[in-house]
């Protein structure tokens, strides 16, 4: 249990260092005490990292979604999702990166 709890405190560290702001959500549109990071990829079309509050890595989910602001993260439901995992493993967090790195191309 102890790996993957830091696991998670790595992926949290790796975001940071990555330009993710920490969202504070007031909204109904994430679970209470859940840990949202966001970063801007295009155009009101958004990353997001939402760690629940036990910061358990099967609690991880990613998403890309547009939102009409920065500031509506959280507080408004996302106006579509074009992308959404719910992080497991360590596989999940590799299938992410080549999704990520094929979107480039």
């Amino acid at each position: 249990m102890k790996s993957i709890f830091m696991n998670s405190h790595k992926i949290i560290h790796s975001l940071k260092n990555k330009e993710f702001i920490k969202i504070i959500h007031k909204g109904d549109c994430f679970e209470a005490g859940a840990a949202v990071y966001a970063k801007e990829i295009e155009e009101n079309i958004f990353l997001l990292f939402i760690i629940l509050k036990d910061i358990d890595i099967e609690n991880i989910q990613a998403l890309i979604a547009h939102f009409d602001s920065f500031t509506s993260i959280g507080l408004k439901e996302p106006e579509q999702i074009m992308f959404y995992l719910s992080i497991k493993d360590k596989n999940d967090l590799h299938y992410f990166e080549q999704y990520l790195k094929a979107s480039h191309n």
